[in-house]
């Protein structure tokens, strides 16, 4: 078995600071690519793509206290440092950055934060009360720390990317937003971390989530009534899946689409299996 060197593990805002200073100076290109770790080949994808866009890879591993709700699964959230730099290391990824919650906030919560507007108290933001506020503060965090060229963001997230691409411009941040694809198993089931907290049973009840986004694309055709009653149909057969909402929200505002819509819309979808809460989302073409 080949092994291959790990990534340069940077603990520091000023440690992170000095490598890309010094990558700059020599007029390389910087793409960065931020996670929470327990990495899988979703985020392998961005990393990819990464090598594509810049000289040079930095992949961001830290678990944002500020992001999770109070009855949320911070304490739970899988910790796989090593499998992780072991998967980054055999993609020839030079550096992580991995710092402490006390290094990122060392005053303790920040008294300056980021807000999500309207928009980041709706759906993912309205079952968990300041999450896109935590999540846009932190990501902004990493952008001034590692002033990369390009960053890289899934389409899993469909109300994250659209906050985050919101704030890159709404702020003039120089960097260029790159999308990355939902990657998914063989049945479909959008790859998450949070897959693995799912027993065999649940693992099989959880593609409800994307078969329901197929049945609402095929009825795209016929109108938003068509695609809602397709996604609710398939929803409703399925025991040990507890929908939290199923809406098509319009691409560019993110606000749900009136009646008699005609055009490109994404359809958005979560659940709880079991314990665990599960998001998804397809792009459609309603009418």
């Amino acid at each position: 078995m080949i092994s291959h060197p790990r990534p340069q593990v940077i603990e520091t805002v000023a440690g992170m600071r000095d490598v890309v200073a010094h990558e700059r100076d020599a007029g390389r290109t910087v793409a960065l690519t931020p996670t929470l770790g327990a990495l899988h080949q979703g985020h392998l994808a961005h990393v990819e793509r990464a090598a594509e866009l810049a000289d040079v890879r930095i992949v961001s591993i830290f678990v944002n206290p500020t992001q999770f709700g109070a009855n949320e699964d911070l304490d739970k959230y899988p910790r796989t440092m090593d499998e992780d730099l072991d998967m980054l290391g055999a993609l020839g990824v030079p550096y992580v950055f991995a710092p402490s919650v006390e290094e990122m906030y060392p005053k303790g919560e920040t008294s300056t934060t980021i807000s999500a507007g309207k928009i980041g108290t709706t759906f993912e933001g309205k079952s968990r009360a300041g999450h896109f506020d935590g999540v846009l503060t932190v990501v902004a965090k990493l952008l001034a720390i590692t002033t990369p060229q390009f960053v890289t963001f899934g389409q899993k997230d469909a109300q994250q990317l659209f906050l985050v691409r919101r704030m890159i411009t709404d702020l003039n941040i120089p960097v260029q937003l790159e999308i990355i694809e939902t990657v998914r198993e063989d049945d479909g089931l959008a790859l998450s971390s949070r897959n693995q907290f799912l027993d065999a049973s649940q693992r099989e009840a959880a593609v409800i989530l994307s078969t329901a986004l197929k049945a609402a694309t095929s009825a795209a055709d016929s109108g938003l009534d068509a695609v809602i009653a397709a996604a609710q149909g398939a929803l409703m057969g399925q025991s040990g899946v507890e929908l939290d909402y199923f809406t098509v929200v319009d691409t560019e505002t993110f606000i749900p689409v009136p009646d008699g819509f005609r055009g490109p819309a994404t359809a958005i979808v979560a659940a709880r299996v079991g314990d665990t809460r599960l998001i998804d989302n397809l792009s459609l073409y309603v009418g």
